[in-house]
């Protein structure tokens, strides 16, 4: 089964204005994680401690449907 995540992102200022949304499509917390990191393409990894307990606080949804793990949208400022 996968999940459709909507993840909190935050960096703080300068590097960010606000943060913004991650909507990703994963079988877990753990290739979310993977999944996001990996599009981002470690732009912001220090702030990656704090994007792992925003997956885990993430809300989540079921999919009932085989669909293919991918970052769906990403809004970041």
């Amino acid at each position: 089964m996968k999940y459709l995540y909507i993840v909190d992102h935050f960096c703080p200022f300068p590097t960010s204005e606000y943060g913004g949304v991650w909507n990703v499509v994963a079988k877990d917390d753990e290739e979310c994680f993977d999944l996001i990191t990996e599009y981002d393409q470690e732009q912001y990894p220090q702030f990656y401690g704090n994007l792992r307990k925003n997956i885990q606080d993430a809300r989540a949804y079921s999919l009932l449907d085989e669909v293919n793990s991918e970052v769906i949208e990403a809004f970041t400022t």
